[in-house]
């Protein structure tokens, strides 16, 4: 499956990766609960996603062994079934090992990358855009996701460096978060990369610069895909009273999960929020997070189980109208 920036339109969701019962233990060899993943990706497909990205940060990429990722993406790639494209998220310390995890994964089957740059150190924009250049030629024609992180990475992608990605034919798209550089560069690489807002902030974006804003990334498609396919199918109409009703329904569920507003404190914490929200939500069942990433204090965990009710009122909703429909 090519796929070039023009083909990365509606709704991008990353999933997480569900866990077996014992994968808070570092005992456990085989952590990914394989018929719960397979149940979760046919789920979110059915549900009417465009795309699918894997192993992020919620996903625990840092926290899988080698062959759990493997295993894990091999159950996504065979679920979907070239019904939708799948990017299965890649990232180490270092480029010789991302391009061998990836050269391998694309070899399982998946259609691209989604890609973090090794965050022991922070990388400049020179070192961020060798770093991708390096990758698009050790896996020529793989298409590539950049993933712009400002608080895992260290440091934001300026708007000069995303130009220079923009022209490495690899990289069809970027996931973004939301704030005020996201117009800036959505705008600045039109036409060659696709820029990914957070899809709470879709709808503002897209409205204001429809050509260029055709998609966005979400994390909570498996807490409640229905209202952010009802949002996306909005945007897509430019039926801008329903999509910004549904999109302020779809931020009073995310902000559920922020203690106090804080995002670094939230970054800190985001696995362990992830599987309760997921739990919470009800549609999955997330299984415990894996060590070392298990800690999370009082103040965050009455947010994740609110963020997951949140969606799954959503969810019951919006599953409604569809069936009145």
């Amino acid at each position: 499956m090519k796929i070039a920036p023009s083909d990365i339109n509606g709704l991008v969701g990353i999933v997480p990766t569900p866990a077996t019962s014992d994968a808070e233990s570092w005992r456990t060899v085989n952590s990914v609960n394989l018929p719960e993943s397979e149940k979760m990706v046919r789920l979110i497909v059915e549900s009417g996603v465009d795309v699918l990205m894997t192993t992020g940060t919620f996903g625990e990429c840092a926290s899988l062994m080698e062959h759990e990722l493997r295993d894990f993406v091999r159950c996504v790639v065979d679920t979907v079934a070239h019904r939708i494209p799948v990017f299965a998220g890649i990232g180490t310390l270092n480029t010789r090992d991302t391009i061998r995890r990836g050269r391998e994964l694309v070899e399982i089957g998946a259609d691209g990358l989604f890609v973090g740059r090794p965050m022991w150190l922070a990388l400049d924009d020179t070192g961020i855009v060798r770093f991708y250049r390096d990758l698009a030629e050790a896996l020529p024609g793989v298409p590539l996701v950049v993933y712009d992180n400002p608080i895992a990475f260290k440091g934001k992608i300026s708007r000069d460096a995303y130009l220079e990605l923009a022209d490495i034919p690899e990289v069809v798209a970027a996931k973004h978060e939301r704030g005020p550089l996201l117009d800036a560069d959505a705008a600045a690489v039109a036409g060659k990369c696709r820029v990914l807002p957070l899809v709470a902030d879709f709808c503002r974006a897209a409205k204001l610069n429809p050509e260029v804003v055709t998609a966005a990334w979400s994390g909570h498609v498996a807490c409640a895909p229905a209202p952010q396919v009802a949002l996306t199918r909005a945007i897509k109409g430019h039926r801008w009273t329903e999509a910004e009703e549904i999109s302020q329904k779809c931020n009073w569920a995310e902000q559920a999960m922020f203690a106090g507003g804080d995002l670094k404190g939230f970054m800190d914490y985001s696995i362990a929020i992830a599987h309760l929200r997921f739990k919470a939500a009800g549609l999955i069942d997330p299984g415990p997070p894996r060590p070392p990433y298990l800690n999370l204090p009082d103040e965050y965990r009455s947010g994740g189980i609110e963020c997951g009710k949140r969606w799954a009122s959503l969810q019951q909703e919006f599953r409604s109208r569809d069936r009145a429909a």
